[in-house]
Parts: C-alpha cells; structure tokens; sequence
C-alpha cells in the first residue's frame, strides 16, 4: 500500500502526527475494529491509523479538513472500495448522514485540543448513532471527561459526557509519540453512550442550562450561581446544600435540580 507524502504539520489545523508504531498497535487494540463494524475516523492526518483500520472493518469513512492531506489519503486508501473520504469540518459536519438503516457508527479519533470540547458536545447530542467513540485528546481533557464529584476537573464536560456515556481513561501517551511533539501529555478515552441510561429520566436542555449555570464561576455557591433559577428553599427540599459548591455534587443532583425546573 502507498504512503502518503510528507506533509508539514499545520499549527491552525492544531496538528500533530502520530508517528509511534506500539501506540497505533494500542489504539488499534482497544478499538478492535471487526467486519461487521462501520467506523468514522476524525481528522485521520496522514493515516498511520487509517492503515490498520481500513483492513479490519466492514466500512471506513474519514473526516479530514485540511486539503493538502486528501490527495495523499486517496491516493493510499481508495483502493479499499469500503474507504470514502468526506474533506469537511468535524464541527459541521453530519455524522447522522452517514448511517444506513439502524446501524450504529464507531468513532475514532486524534483530536485537537482547540476543536476537542464542543465536538464532544457536538456528538453527544446525537449519541444514539454512536456505538462507541475512541479518541485520542490532551490528558487534561480525558482527566474531566472520566472525573468524579469532588475532584478538580469535575465540572460541564465530564457531567454532560457521564450523563450520555460510559467513560473510560484507557491509557497516556508521551509527547515523542508524535511528529511535532506536542507540549503536553495526550491520553486515549474510551466513550459508550448507554443503550438504556442508568439515570433518572431528564430534559436534556435542561440539564445543561442547570450544570453551565451551576459552574458559572466555580468558587462560587450553588447559591449565588442558581440565583433566578432555584431558589435556596428549592434545593435544600431536594435535599441539596445551597451553600455547596458545584464540584461537590454528583449527577443524579444535577438531574434533580434540572427536573424541579420544568
């Protein structure tokens, strides 16, 4: 199979290319792609993922933006008549167009620090398609997607993705992994969206107004965040503390407190 040409890694685009062969080898592991499976890989780079995906699954479809690297990627993969190649923004991009009947899509991914957040969010809202998400994200990220109330990096990101998914923390990865090495640590994040949720049932909308205002600033009390939301007497009938702060509460709360706004 050809290689894709050299290309120089591009600070707007956030990129940094996975160049070491046992982490592909652990990431490839831990997704276990298998015939049946339709897989969408995020922001595939110069393939060295691609590569061990394209031979194992049923379908491949790969999400890239920066068009330098399309005529390299076509050129190593379109022989697979199950690869296609979509050249668009991960951001706007619809996921849903890709599904045939009731199949569910697994995603892979190496994410850019700058787009990893609201694309997170992004899928999340359309996490019933999703059979399962791996990706791969700076370690403070994976740190508040798998955190637990209590600990610094609870907060938005980590409740929303709890809510919707089974989260976990597979294992780091050190900056010489890639070409540039980046300047931080990078960890790899395992996400199942539950096929029958173990929470409470909840407006979804709700929810995330109620955790966005309760960690509108973060040393704040539930108190003054919720203030013109939920009143004191409101939470402490909920058995909630108003003098608490956000990081201490655990989600069923949250989905409490969003309940007793509808």
């Amino acid at each position: 199979m050809s290689k894709p040409p050299p290309h120089r890694a591009r600070k707007r685009f956030g990129q940094n290319f996975l160049r070491d062969e046992a982490v592909i080898d652990g990431i490839a592991a831990a997704i276990a792609p298998r015939p049946e499976d339709h897989l969408v890989e995020i922001g595939p780079g110069q393939g060295a993922l691609t590569e061990v995906l394209v031979v194992s699954c049923g379908k491949l479809d790969v999400v890239e933006l920066d068009r330098d690297l399309v005529p390299g990627l076509l050129a190593a993969f379109s022989v697979h008549p199950h690869f296609a190649l979509h050249q668009a923004d991960a951001l706007t991009f619809d996921f849903g167009s890709l599904v045939t009947g009731d199949e569910q899509l697994r995603v892979v991914g190496n994410l850019p620090y700058n787009i990893s957040t609201p694309l997170i969010f992004k899928l999340l809202e359309n996490a019933a398609i999703f059979k399962d998400m791996h990706f791969m994200l700076q370690l403070e990220v994976v740190q508040r997607l798998a955190a637990k109330p209590g600990n610094k990096h609870w907060g938005r990101l980590g409740i929303m993705t709890q809510y919707h998914c089974q989260v976990e923390h597979l294992f780091d990865v050190p900056p010489e992994a890639f070409n540039p090495p980046p300047k931080v640590q990078s960890a790899i994040v395992r996400l199942t969206p539950y096929q029958s949720s173990p929470w409470p049932e909840v407006n979804v909308v709700s929810l995330r107004k109620v955790v966005q205002t309760s960690f509108a600033q973060r040393r704040k009390t539930l108190r003054n965040n919720l203030k013109g939301v939920l009143a004191a007497e409101e939470l402490e009938a909920l058995d909630i503390d108003p003098g608490a702060r956000a990081e201490t509460l655990p989600l069923e709360q949250f989905i409490h407190m969003a309940n007793a706004c509808n």
